[in-house]
């Protein structure tokens, strides 16, 4: 049975969460590496883009199970084909929190980690697999994804 009341609240309880993230006002890193943070290795904390993210290439998220990320940004995020986001020294998915004010897309097989907040669209390419979850204000389209609760 379809109930709106439900899907309504669901909707309202994402745009919170999504005002949240994008409400922190004292971010650790802003324009870090001007939106290309493949091959880095991150500690925990507030990162800003006015731009587009990318990740051509792995990333790490180094840091301790009670340890958080927030990525705001202001455009897009891709992922390359192949990319996987690593957790280190006991960094959980549940604490790492992409807000994307434009579109989110996953590349074929790539791995990602954490929940992603999107204003738009995220899109998940061929075989593309996240640790957690996937809240888009517009649409979600899956192509043979693998979408683990963390």
């Amino acid at each position: 049975m379809k109930n709106p009341t439900i899907l309504t609240k669901a909707v309202l309880d994402m745009e919170t969460a999504y005002e949240d993230a994008a409400g922190r006002s004292r971010p650790d890193f802003t324009e870090l590496k001007r939106g290309d943070i493949g091959g880095l290795t991150l500690a925990p904390g507030l990162y800003k883009w006015s731009t587009s993210v990318t990740i051509p290439t792995d990333v790490t998220l180094s840091g301790t199970a009670n340890d958080v990320w927030i990525f705001q940004i202001s455009d897009n995020l891709t992922a390359s084909n192949g990319v996987t986001v690593h957790l280190r020294g006991g960094a959980q998915s549940k604490n790492v929190f992409w807000q994307v004010a434009g579109l989110t897309t996953l590349g074929t097989t790539s791995q990602f980690e954490g929940i992603i907040l999107c204003k738009t669209l995220i899109a998940f390419k061929t075989h593309a697999s996240i640790n957690g979850r996937l809240f888009s204000q517009t649409a979600v389209t899956l192509e043979m994804n693998k979408v683990t609760q963390p």
